[in-house]
């Protein structure tokens, strides 16, 4: 997380980012993430955090959802194995994304896997990023 916390891009370029969060090697997992358009629900978009779950306990998804509405507001609506908050805060700088991964891993007792996609991201800003080259992966077809 700290390549991420000191890392300098434009948030104004992050797309998506999401944290996910293996709980065991049986399939048991969250992820929080956002999507700068929005997240797909039917035929809208919603605006803010939505979380995912798979073979997580209830009581552990309440204390995930009083979680991300303590820190981000919203009204949290169920669909599937998502939780959306509607008209949550969003967050794009880097250092917020990586310091709600900490955040997630130590609440939660769970190792993190942090993925962030920017758009157009030049050679030139890559390069001014202090991100390890190993971490930037290019679009194929770019």
């Amino acid at each position: 997380m700290e390549d991420v916390r000191k890392a300098k891009f434009d948030p104004k370029k992050v797309l998506i980012w999401e944290i996910k969060c293996p709980k065991d090697d049986q399939g048991a997992v969250f992820g929080v993430y956002s999507y700068r358009n929005g997240t797909p629900w039917d035929y809208e978009s919603i605006k803010g955090i939505v979380f995912y779950h798979n073979m997580i306990e209830k009581e552990e998804l309440d204390r995930l959802t009083k979680f991300i509405k303590d820190k981000f507001g919203g009204e949290p609506a169920e669909k599937s194995s998502r939780i959306f908050f509607k008209g949550s805060r969003e967050i794009w700088a880097p250092n917020e994304i990586a310091d709600l991964a900490v955040q997630l891993g130590d609440n939660f007792e769970v190792s993190t896997e942090l993925t962030i996609e920017l758009e157009n991201f030049t050679e030139p800003e890559q390069q001014e990023s202090n991100l390890p080259s190993s971490k930037i992966l290019p679009i194929p077809g770019k």
